[in-house]
């Protein structure tokens, strides 16, 4: 069977009207549909026009992992790595409603989220956009954050699939990756996704095994569209085409933005020069030609005509845009035109930010420093203490209705004095979007000369009973940190900080993990990541003891050189080709795998209760063990559970241990909870490349216990 009849062997059963409305279609009128176009109203990341002709109505595409991206405020949720910390998927659910409201009150009609690629090394540029490095905590996530879009009747685009996993040369890197690896890893959480409904989904920019993710027809066809049922659209990356037949006949379904990044600029009354002839170096190994993003309009209907791309591939193509316009409600309801401030600025998403934002904080460390007594002297050290980190840089950029600083809301909250000191120059957040435009030093992050204010901050810090130092590094889409490490003087301002004060805070403000090379000389460390519109009463909260800190590590936290994937065959690659010889080994699994010590291994994180765990149980799929608070405040305590399998035939690597199941739950002082957490059968099994998954026979190890290292009971099971 050629490609081009393979390529229609997936094609989806429309309803009856859906049918007719293709049937009736003109071949202009259908490419109208699959390509993108400028939008009038120039307030949209993406947009299809419609056929006006039939009452087919437009189509306006949002950027959305972190809130609605338009021209016009939204709220700024936390980072997808800080929802994750929560390890509260219904969180994820109830930030998708929002957003999905949002964008209803934006005139949206399809958000372009959630982002879902694991995170397989910690220098990513977009670590920040995603959940874990683990693919049962991130489709947890992915299944409630697409059925929380939805539920407003907003499309969810999980993206971007598959194997995005890093930022330098994102555009032309091929990810060599066997299929074991691939389903274990890295498809499980858009899996999730189109498990619970996702009407869209995005490819990819990069290659997998040599060709690209839109052109990708064992992954678009054979897995997503065939084993999967997924009878959504595919639709590109922007400027992520390079073929209108390979990519039809693969199976992407719509091209985005279909037009050049001058004409958008045009559009949106920017003049199209802006554009920069230099990109900034960093930033240009990250983007695709974004002179061509029109292949379909120039190629697809002569493709057809040809019969290169068969036009039953057309149909389907077309067919599924309707369904989701249909499923939308569009065909019927016109959507009322303008947006709503009102709506889009609701005070229950304010509050969802900062719940998310104070459950999402790890406390790292806690030798007694935390919390702090209300009355206590305090000093607020940091180069950007005066403002809120909303996120990194790039698509997922919001601009708030209002935000909160940590120097604003530690003072409000404070008894005691407080002094600020800076320490630093501010460290500049840095953007794909600068460097796009020639912006100087766009994906630099900080001045690396010494500051003569820290001999302020240090002389604050030693005259009050606790200091509490910001850090934050700057990260973008298009670019991957050179290092881990923190950027300019940020170490040596800590190490000052607290040789002044042996009560010294540090709260990170990180897209991922950082080296801490100064964690033995401080009395507590808490990693807050980007936290949105509401850093500053998030933060006073955790630090007073209003909240327990309720997250865990959905990453590791190891020095730079003990990360796997530490080659430079592995990463960022050789010859645009990434070798994932790490196999499964990402993440904890590699640490457990080799003995390696993290600084703070995956699913840690502490409370200010502390919790005991007796009386484990196993029956059949159910895991239920007793939690006690034993200590005289509420906590949330996060129980995890982790499987260790038998060998596997053949000599095939398995990891020491998997989670499996958890679950967030809040705890009352001196109260005793049963917790039960289901272990299907993907949290047993592997993947055969002959039967597919498959659950070996044997003992299986269940431990169970607050963190990937702190395990503490277990119990065997037979099968």
């Amino acid at each position: 069977m050629s490609d081009s009849e393979q390529s229609v062997s997936h094609s989806i059963e429309p309803t009856d009207r859906v049918a007719t409305l293709v049937d009736d279609l003109t071949a202009e009128e259908k490419l109208a549909l699959v390509r993108g176009a400028v939008d009038p109203e120039g307030n949209a990341t993406g947009y299809l026009p419609g056929v006006e002709r039939l009452d087919v109505p437009e189509l306006r595409l949002a950027d959305g992992p972190l809130g609605v991206r338009t021209e016009e405020p939204a709220t700024a949720f936390p980072a997808s790595l800080a929802l994750a910390s929560t390890f509260d998927p219904a969180l994820a659910r109830r930030q998708g409603e929002a957003m999905g409201a949002e964008a209803k009150a934006r005139d949206q009609d399809v958000l372009l989220g959630p982002g879902l690629n694991l995170i397989r090394v910690p220098h990513c540029g977009r670590t920040f956009e995603y959940y874990s490095e683990d693919p049962i905590l991130t489709g947890a996530f992915a299944g409630a954050a697409v059925a929380g879009i939805q539920s407003a009747g907003v499309v969810a685009t999980p993206k971007h699939y598959v194997a995005n996993n890093q930022e330098t040369r994102r555009a032309s890197v091929s990810a060599a990756v066997d299929e074991r690896v691939l389903r274990e890893l890295y498809l499980p959480g858009f899996h999730d996704a189109v498990d619970a409904g996702a009407r869209s989904l995005m490819t990819a920019y990069n290659r997998v095994n040599g060709t690209y993710m839109s052109e990708q027809r064992h992954l678009l066809g054979d897995v997503l569209k065939g084993e999967w049922g997924f009878e959504g659209f595919v639709v590109s990356d922007w400027f992520g085409t390079e073929s209108a037949q390979r990519a039809a006949n693969g199976g992407l379904d719509v091209e985005m933005p279909g037009v050049s990044l001058e004409e958008q600029f045009a559009s949106m009354g920017m003049d199209p020069s802006a554009v920069a002839d230099e990109m900034d170096p960093e930033i240009a190994e990250g983007m695709p030609d974004i002179g061509a993003g029109g292949h379909f309009a120039d190629d697809l209907l002569d493709a057809v005509a040809a019969g290169d791309v068969p036009e039953a591939r057309l149909d389907d193509m077309v067919a599924r845009v309707l369904t989701a316009i249909e499923w939308a409600g569009l065909l019927d309801d016109r959507r009322d035109s303008g947006t709503d401030d009102e709506l889009a600025d609701e005070p229950e998403h304010r509050d969802l930010a900062r719940t998310i934002a104070t459950r999402g904080t790890v406390l790292l460390k806690n030798e007694g420093a935390l919390p702090l007594d209300d009355d206590a002297s305090v000093a607020v050290v940091g180069p950007n203490v005066d403002e809120a980190i909303l996120g990194g840089g790039g698509s997922s950029e919001t601009t708030p209705f209002d935000e909160t600083s940590p120097v604003e809301s530690i003072t409000a909250r404070a008894d005691g004095d407080v002094a600020v000191a800076h320490g630093l120059a501010p460290v500049e957040s840095v953007s794909m979007f600068d460097g796009m435009l020639g912006g100087d030093d766009a994906a630099s992050e900080a001045d690396e000369e010494p500051d003569p204010e820290i001999d302020a901050a240090v002389a604050a810090a030693s005259e009050a009973d606790a200091a509490v130092v910001f850090v934050r590094d700057a990260a973008t889409e298009a670019a991957d940190r050179d290092t881990i490490a923190l950027p300019g003087e940020q170490d040596e301002l800590v190490e000052r900080v607290a040789a002044a004060n042996d009560h010294t805070v540090v709260v990170l403000n990180t897209s991922g993990p950082v080296a801490l090379p100064w964690r033995e000389d401080v009395a507590a460390v808490a990693s807050q990541w980007y936290p949105g519109q509401s850093h500053g009463e998030s933060i006073a909260a955790v630090l007073y003891g209003d909240a327990d800190p309720g997250g865990r590590l959905p990453v590791t936290f190891a020095p730079e050189d003990a990360y796997p994937a530490d080659t430079a065959e592995q990463f960022p690659g050789v010859d645009d080709v990434a070798e994932y010889s790490e196999g499964l080994l990402v993440g904890y699994r590699h640490f457990d795998a080799t003995d390696a010590e993290p600084t703070y291994p995956f699913g840690h994180g502490h409370s200010y209760a502390s919790f005991a765990y007796e009386d484990l149980a196993v029956d059949g799929e159910t895991v239920s063990v007793t939690v006690s608070n034993e200590s005289e405040r509420a906590g949330r305590e996060v129980v995890q559970a982790y499987v260790d399998a038998p060998d596997a035939p053949d000599d095939l690597e398995r990891p020491p241990r998997e989670l499996a199941a958890f679950e967030a739950v809040a705890i009352e002082a001196g109260e005793t909870v049963t917790v039960e957490l289901t272990l299907d059968d993907r949290a047993l099994g592997r993947y055969d490349a002959a039967d597919g998954w498959t659950i070996d026979d044997g003992r299986f190890t269940v431990a169970v216990g607050r963190s990937s290292r702190d395990l503490r009971l277990s119990a065997d099971i037979e099968r």
